[in-house]
């Protein structure tokens, strides 16, 4: 029996992305049936809502939701649709997997780096006021609720994958209280853990030494914004934003979705790199238990990377959307 899984088809490069990786989930066998909706800025335009009342409601039954990028207005009009997401379903874990591909060049080597970033409060949490016309407060808000839980999940993934080390960002040199109690927690929970390694570094010196020497992180848990930043750093380790892929975890709700945004300046010219989108379904595979499914089309697009063909622009190819899934496909 197939299982049923919640597709949101975004803007941008979002729909052409959508449809490359569905076709390759049908071609590896995957056994998923799709619940698909419209949503974002131009569901918006063409319908009143950016997501569908039937959209919410298939997510809540399938309780797993792969989402391709949305459009965010930048200084104006609605919030993060991402956001929105994350806070209303509890989507808690954040987790970034940033891994060198040999057959993508980069001046960096051997990146292996698993970024966990708490996903629903810090600046990201929105909480903003107007003091006076010339002046604007953001709220950073951190809690001891939300920084066990992504910490100690955090130190229970470098167990379960055998992972050597966690490190903690954060600026407590500064902020105090926020910062000082997120790292005064990762060091207690450390502690039911000696058998992997615990340090703490700076926010600014941990962005130096990414790209000095970024061998040296494994595994990296981080209040929200940091772990925005720092993720789109990594990207730019292994090759780009087209490489890196996400999952959104909380309890019983899963959302995967690429890193990158929705990339209007390419949007139908079937150019766009579904690479990263590709690798958040393998993430979602794995997440049902799929995982044999999930290592066929990763050994697959392994190939096709490495014989280099038909590879997207952004990574250095001339192969369009379509050529590249079709290599893919291929493989499968």
């Amino acid at each position: 029996m197939s299982e049923r899984i919640t597709v949101f088809k975004g803007d941008g490069i979002g729909p052409e992305i959508t449809d490359a990786v569905l076709q390759i989930l049908d071609a590896a066998g995957a056994g998923l049936k799709y619940e698909i909706y419209n949503v974002g800025e131009a569901e918006y335009e063409a319908n009143g809502a950016l997501i569908p009342d039937a959209a919410f409601a298939s997510f809540e039954t399938t309780r797993v939701l792969l989402k391709s990028p949305i459009t965010t207005p930048v200084g104006k009009g609605f919030r993060s649709l991402n956001v929105m997401m994350r806070k209303k379903y509890d989507l808690y874990a954040n987790i970034r997997p940033a891994k060198s591909n040999a057959a993508v060049k980069t001046p960096f080597e051997n990146v292996d780096i698993v970024i966990f970033r708490e996903n629903t409060e810090d600046l990201y949490a929105g909480v903003e006021e107007i003091v006076d016309k010339d002046t604007a407060h953001s709220i950073k808000i951190i809690t001891r609720k939300c920084s066990e839980r992504i910490i100690r999940d955090a130190f229970d993934y470098a167990m379960r994958y055998g992972r050597r080390k966690v490190t903690c960002v954060h600026k407590a040199n500064i902020m105090k209280l926020s910062d000082g109690m997120f790292r005064d927690i990762f060091y207690e929970i450390s502690r039911k853990y000696p058998q992997i390694e615990a340090e703490d570094k700076i926010v600014d010196n941990v962005a130096m030494q990414m790209v000095m020497r970024p061998q040296q992180f494994d595994v990296m848990v981080m209040p929200n914004l940091y772990g925005d930043i720092l993720s789109d750093l990594a990207s730019g380790l292994i090759g780009g934003l087209g490489l890196l892929p996400s999952s959104n975890l909380g309890s019983g709700y899963a959302m995967f979705e690429a890193v990158h945004g929705s990339a209007p300046d390419i949007a139908g010219k079937g150019i766009a790199n579904p690479t990263a989108f590709l690798w958040s379904a393998c993430m979602m595979l794995e997440y049902m238990g799929k995982m044999d499914c999930a290592a066929r089309i990763r050994k697959a697009v392994d190939q096709v990377l490495g014989e280099g063909s038909a590879i997207t622009p952004d990574i250095g190819g001339s192969a369009g959307t379509a050529d590249y899934t079709a290599a893919v496909i291929s493989r499968l």
